[in-house]
């Protein structure tokens, strides 16, 4: 295969580390979780700046991405020398005497393939799965948030030497170019179209792969539920980041007697958080594109021109703001409900009953996130065994992927694969199976000739 020459150092060069044994040891590991906690605290300010320049975050929302790096290393380090143990393992009749367990071993050299609305944290998170587990890696982080992908690129060479971890630069048709090499296990984050390119390549190399992906979050809300906190909890996780969250609530199934109520406290709640201008607010990010902010500005205009405003609806093409919105939607036909929205758009379809939510979730593909705001543990209970998704959270949104001990990631079109925690550190891990056993008892019944020992045979193997 050709190398790659935006690749500095070649894919074979950066495994070679791994297939001598050097990432082997929790000296290593450590080292290397050292050296990305250094990069956080060497340029944190700047963190905050690249985030301000690409999405408009404000410094608090801007730390959040730190925040949740620094708590993937915190726990990755107080449990690592346990995850790279052996798992001993019980051994059946016929194999003892002997030794079974199952060892975590790196893959060797991995590429992560960054995306645009957590810019910092969604490249540097899995990274430290992938150096836990004893792997080298390679960042391409997204060319549509450029202020962090140079901050990246410029900092992660001080911090790694290029046989451990590298960065290239650049867009679509670099990540094309790079999913095409021969890495041993590719972690990409984004949309479920270019997500399908990513598994196409990969499968020309049978090279693993994680797909974080997204989709239409719903969020159910019962007549039973605290509507006020329902509102700020609701309000706060579709305002965050503008809307461009992979777990933002997509849109609100609501029990038809409570959604007066909860329509007028989330508008309430937003002109807390932001004002009675919220297009002026500091407190607000900015669509991270014009082309992003287009396609959501249609879908706005489409909703404003059929009457379907409850709140907000105002946009700000200079500075590519919108202020958050709430759209009556009637049905699951209603353009707002199509594709995943992934902006500060939230339309509200009123339905009878749980049953009624739980039928239209179960119409469409698996979401990453599903929210339900109820007080009735038995409501809960059926959510759980009758839908699927990447995640359920009761009562709040977003906060399970903080979690860092849950799993994280999707399924069906949502994604494949989780990370966080020990799951990240066995996705970048191959489970090895060892058997061990001795030289001193060698018993015939498994030799030719067979005859007469069938009967045997089958009593020991049950």
């Amino acid at each position: 295969m050709t190398p790659n020459p935006l690749l500095t150092t070649p894919i074979a060069a950066m495994r070679a580390p791994v297939t001598a044994g050097l990432s082997r040891s929790l000296a290593w590991r450590l080292e290397q979780l050292d050296r990305l906690e250094g990069l956080l605290r060497d340029h944190e300010g700047e963190v905050l700046e690249a985030l301000a320049a690409d999405l408009g975050k404000p410094p608090l929302e801007a730390n959040f991405e730190l925040v949740g790096v620094r708590k993937e290393l915190a726990h990755t380090r107080r449990q690592l020398k346990d995850w790279m143990g052996p798992r001993p393992i019980g051994l059946d009749l016929i194999l003892r005497p002997g030794q079974a367990w199952i060892q975590a071993e790196p893959l060797g050299c991995v590429l992560i393939i960054g995306p645009w609305n957590y810019p910092f944290k969604l490249c540097l998170q899995p990274l430290v799965s992938a150096l836990a587990a004893g792997n080298t890696a390679v960042l391409k982080p997204s060319e549509h948030a450029p202020s962090t992908a140079e901050l990246l690129a410029r900092s992660i060479p001080q911090a790694f030497s290029a046989e451990v971890v590298q960065v290239v630069s650049g867009d679509g048709a670099v990540a094309a170019a790079l999913i095409e090499q021969q890495f041993d296990h590719i972690f990409f984050t984004g949309g479920g179209r270019v997500g399908r390119l990513v598994l196409a390549a990969a499968a020309r190399h049978l090279t693993p792969v994680t797909l974080e992906l997204g989709g239409k979050n719903p969020a159910i809300v019962l007549a039973d539920a605290d509507i006020a906190t329902t509102a700020r909890r609701l309000a706060w996780g579709k305002g965050l980041n503008a809307g461009q969250s992979c777990v933002a609530p997509d849109h609100l199934l609501v029990q038809s007697q409570a959604r007066a109520a909860l329509v007028a406290a989330i508008a309430a709640e937003w002109v807390r958080f932001y004002g009675a201008d919220p297009l002026a607010s500091v407190d607000l990010g900015c669509i991270v594109n014009d082309a992003q902010f287009s396609r959501l500005e249609e879908l706005l205009a489409g909703a404003r021109s059929r009457g379907q405003v409850l709140a907000g609806g105002r946009s700000d093409p200079a500075r590519r703001r919108i202020e958050p919105t709430l759209v009556a939607v009637e049905s699951g036909e209603d353009p707002l409900m199509q594709a995943e929205l992934f902006g500060p758009i939230l339309p509200v379809l009123s339905v009878a009953n749980l049953e009624a939510a739980l039928a239209e979730v179960r119409s469409r593909p698996k979401p990453l996130a599903l929210y339900l705001f109820s007080h009735d543990r038995t409501a809960q209970q059926r959510t759980l065994t009758t839908t699927s998704s990447g995640g359920v959270c009761f009562n709040d949104v977003v906060l399970q992927e903080v979690a860092a001990a849950l799993p994280f990631g999707g399924v069906g079109e949502s994604g494949m694969g989780t990370y966080h925690g020990r799951a990240g550190f066995l996705t970048f891990s191959h489970q090895r199976a060892v058997l061990r056993r001795p030289f001193w008892l060698d018993l015939p019944f498994r030799y030719p000739p067979y005859a007469g020992k069938l009967a045997l045979m089958k009593w020991l193997l049950g």
